[in-house]
């Protein structure tokens, strides 16, 4: 009764049931505000039932206006980068026991953070989806905005920002 004269108060939980599937969404670019978001991961599924999906996005200046020509001549280098990335997060990832996948695509980073989770959202109406980023310390961030800031503004999932 919690001396309220006999008013009763439930317990309220805004957790994920134990027995929601969890999947992370971890924006990672090998830095190292990127490898402890994904530890942070690791550690978020814990215990838990789920997946983590690591996605690189490489930033092309004009990608957006016109994908098939800005990236003429620039696919080795981004698939060099993707293959050290994904073996980063490979090392990173290897004993935690956890499913996990990675992914590399192109474009604005929160937009296509979002894109990624509202897409296995929609695929696993029974899940938890949540968006994990690293912060960044980078004063021209703090101008221009980041990549947590983009996220942070309307998110239709989660997101957890990791300082």
């Amino acid at each position: 009764m919690n001396g309220h004269k006999g008013l009763a108060f439930p317990t309220v939980t805004t957790a994920a049931s134990p027995a929601a599937v969890l999947h992370l969404v971890v924006g990672y670019d090998g830095s190292p505000p990127a490898r402890r978001a994904l530890d942070a991961a690791v550690l978020l599924l814990d215990g838990r039932t789920g997946r983590i999906d690591v996605v690189y996005v490489a930033h092309v200046p004009g990608a957006a206006v016109e994908p098939p020509v800005a990236t003429v001549g620039m696919e080795p280098g981004l698939d060099q980068i993707e293959q050290e990335l994904r073996a980063q997060a490979a090392e990173q990832l290897n004993d935690c026991g956890a499913a996990w996948g990675f992914e590399r695509r192109q474009g604005n980073t929160a937009h296509e953070l979002i894109a990624v989770a509202t897409g296995i959202r929609d695929a696993n109406p029974d899940g938890f989806v949540v968006v994990v980023v690293g912060s960044s310390s980078s004063v021209i961030h703090r101008v221009a905005g980041s990549v947590a800031v983009g996220l942070g503004r309307h998110p239709p999932v989660p997101v957890l920002i990791v300082p």
